[in-house]
This record gives C-alpha cells, structure tokens and sequence, in this order.
C-alpha cells in the first residue's frame, strides 16, 4: 500500500471509530432509532468509501506489478482474488 493510501486510509477509520462510539453512545441513551440508523448508515458509506481507496490503491500497485510481469501464476493469482473479491467471496 502506497504511503499516502495508508495514511488516508488511517484518517478515514479514526473518523468511523468515532462514528461507532457515537452510535454506542447513541443506543445507551436510548435515542430514537431512526436516527441510530441513518448513523449506522453513514458508517456503511464510510466504510464502502474506504474499501474502495483500498481496492483503487491494490489495482495501481499490486496488480499493476503482477500484470507487467512475466509470471503468469502471479498474474492469474492477481486476477483470482479481484474476481473473489469483487464477487463477495473469500479466497
């Protein structure tokens, strides 16, 4: 992962911890639950959002690398896991 992916990717999960702290927060205090949820959906955003930096950062780095070599295995095994993971299935 590049330097500024994971220090980007660093600043995004402090700020979703602190929306799930809210949301315990929120529950203990017994609020109204629409309003837990529209929290509850702000973090899924935030959280989607980073998965794709994540992913956007993989496809620049790792699998760059594994198509511009010559080992076919690499590059097949690269390939593999975006098919995987894009499909919502463990590899």
């Amino acid at each position: 992962m590049r330097q500024e992916t994971n220090i980007a990717s660093r600043k995004r999960l402090a700020r979703i911890e602190g929306q799930v702290k809210g949301v315990a927060k929120m529950i203990d205090e017994n609020r109204y639950c629409i309003h837990v949820v529209r929290q509850i959906q702000a973090i899924k955003s935030a959280l989607t959002s980073l998965e794709a930096i994540v992913l956007d950062d993989h496809l620049d780095t790792c699998v760059e690398t594994a198509l511009k070599s010559k080992d076919i295995e690499q590059r097949r095994e690269k390939v593999e896991e975006l098919v995987a993971v894009l499909g919502g299935r463990k590899k």
